[in-house]
């Protein structure tokens, strides 16, 4: 049989293929800016799913202040394994930056049946408690990102694409609507492959600059 073998080759037409579909299909679609159209186009490789051209939002100036509080070395809070597991860890240490996910850590599985909360929302609440700035990565737990909308903490950003039929819709809409600096999912669309994907492809926008 006769296959692409290269893992560089596959995503290189991969992301051919998808540039030549929204320009087929969607020709008078416009992306923001370079780092808008590498966000969208990552998640599209991830996820085969061109509804992503509509249904991510982008607060204003969000893709400024999540690259900037990367360069100044913010630390990563993600509410999955899953989705940390996914994030470039060698490029993000190149930035300074770390990533953290509570949801096993001790403090977490002792407190959140003690307040009868998830431990989803009482991760939140021990990574609030740190110091430094933050960036929130949350592709699975609704009640993450309501727990932080209820905290009103000051982080550089949220990714909040939380994926299901139970309060993930509604926890990304009141994301969007809120003042926070935000890329949220609309709808009952997300994961946590959604939620690494945007952060690797800043990634790689970053380095590409460098570079």
């Amino acid at each position: 049989m006769n296959y692409i073998k290269n893992p560089q080759q596959i995503e290189q037409n991969s992301f051919v293929i998808i540039g030549d579909i929204i320009a087929e299909q969607r020709p008078d679609y416009h992306f923001a800016s370079e780092m808008h159209e590498a966000v969208i186009k990552r998640v599209i490789h991830t996820t085969a799913d061109f509804d992503w051209l509509d249904i991510l939002h982008f607060s204003p100036q969000v893709l400024t202040h999540i690259t900037e509080g990367i360069q100044r070395g913010c630390t990563l809070y993600t509410d999955t394994t899953m989705a940390m597991s996914g994030i470039n860890k060698t490029l993000l240490k190149q930035m300074g930056c770390e990533c953290r996910c509570y949801i096993s850590d001790p403090r977490v599985v002792e407190s959140a049946p003690q307040q009868g909360i998830t431990r989803s929302m009482a991760a939140v609440d021990v990574a609030l408690a740190e110091p430094g700035e933050k960036l929130f990565v949350f592709g699975n737990a609704p009640t993450a990102l309501f727990r932080l909308l209820e905290r009103q903490g000051t982080p550089v950003a949220v990714i909040g694409v939380p994926v299901g039929f139970v309060g993930a819709a509604e926890s990304k809409a009141a994301l969007a609507e809120s003042e926070l600096p935000c890329i949220a999912a609309l709808g009952r669309k997300g994961g946590s492959n959604v939620a690494a994907a945007i952060i690797n492809a800043i990634l790689y926008q970053l380095r590409g600059r460098d570079e």
